[in-house]
């Protein structure tokens, strides 16, 4: 039999189809390719990147300062102040609410600040019924004539206005405008270890015409109206008559008045010369102003608590202080404030102006 015969007579006849020719494959050519060891970055990715950050850091403000409201607010509707006056009350002892003891703090150098910041806290305790007597806290070395004026002043504007007891209670130290603040309360207590009296002025004046001239070949000229108009000069030697003119015109007077307040906040204990006797500008120790009458008792806090309520015929008193309400905007004006610009300037007043004040230095 023939197989190849007989398998050919079953295949129908098909037309051979040509071979199929593969795809062509585009192939990159990377023969001549740089490889770059620092890519360039996407631009634009550092600053969203810092946008980011200023947006999460306002984020995270806002929400600090929404909470310093919040807490603000629970203060101040705790302690019954408004934030319209500025000023918050802030318990020291608890007791009968309806009879309290306000502690005003004058500490610190006295100056303008702080005349209007102790008319502030006078002000508040005038207004509260409840306040039945006052303690003057004062911890101060003195300060400018003027300014331990005015609040001498408030505290008598106080007196008249509510017939409440006032006692003065020093710490540390309370001497020259410290003390003349003192004097107006109706009695006077301090601690044991306190440094008062200083009861003078002092005038402080700089001459720089030897700098000027001498290392520095500068020779200032004044043109003035009349021959006292620049005295005292700081570009000319003081003289004697000088000396004497300031002594008549601005020492004496601010020490005359010194020694009368002193006087008449302590007329029942001391003689007007006994005062002036005392008003050489010495310091004493808290045992040597009982002894010389220029106080009325040595203790502490609480034994000042204790008479002020003495004077006031009440017991168990609440007693409180104040304290400036912290705000937002009170915090952006300090900042705005250039401290440049002021050092500067209390610089430029230290040297140019004469400073006549109500104050121990610890020098003398």
């Amino acid at each position: 039999m023939d197989l190849d015969n007989t398998q050919d007579s079953g295949h129908t006849d098909q037309p051979q189809q040509p071979p199929q020719t593969p795809p062509v494959i585009n192939i990159p050519d990377f023969s001549n390719a740089v490889y770059d060891p620092y890519p360039k970055k996407k631009k634009g990715s550092g600053w969203k990147i810092f946008f980011t950050i200023v947006l999460v850091l306002s984020i995270l403000a806002n929400g600090f300062m929404l909470l310093g409201m919040i807490g603000m607010g629970a203060v101040l509707a705790g302690s019954g102040a408004s934030a319209d006056d500025g000023i918050i009350e802030k318990v020291l002892v608890d007791g009968d609410r309806s009879n309290k003891i306000a502690v005003i703090n004058i500490k610190g150098v006295i100056n303008g600040e702080m005349s209007q910041w102790v008319q502030k806290q006078l002000k508040t305790a005038e207004d509260d019924s409840h306040v039945k007597a006052l303690i003057v806290r004062i911890v101060s070395p003195g300060g400018g004539v003027s300014s331990s004026d005015q609040i001498h002043y408030y505290i008598g504007r106080f007196k008249e206005h509510t017939n409440k007891p006032v006692l003065a209670f020093m710490q540390s130290i309370a001497a020259s405008g410290g003390y003349y603040s003192a004097v107006a309360c109706d009695e006077i207590m301090a601690e044991p270890t306190v440094i008062t009296g200083s009861i003078g002025v002092i005038m402080n004046h700089l001459v720089i015409k030897g700098l000027l001239e001498e290392k520095l070949g500068i020779n200032p000229v004044t043109i003035k109206s009349g021959p006292r108009k620049d005295w005292p000069s700081m570009f000319n030697e003081t003289t004697d008559e000088e000396k004497q003119y300031l002594m008549d015109r601005v020492i004496t007077p601010a020490y005359d008045r010194f020694v009368e307040l002193v006087y008449e906040g302590r007329k029942d204990v001391l003689s007007a010369d006994q005062v002036r006797e005392l008003a050489d500008g010495s310091i004493y120790t808290a045992q040597q102003a009982l002894d010389n009458k220029l106080i009325d008792a040595v203790g502490y806090l609480d034994d000042a608590i204790y008479r002020a309520e003495q004077m006031a015929q009440i017991s168990g008193a609440k007693v409180v202080t104040y304290e400036e309400v912290f705000s937002f905007w009170s915090m952006m004006s300090a900042q705005s404030k250039s401290p440049i610009i002021n050092i500067e300037s209390e610089i430029l007043e230290k040297i140019a102006a004469p400073r006549v004040l109500y104050i121990w230095d610890g020098k003398r």
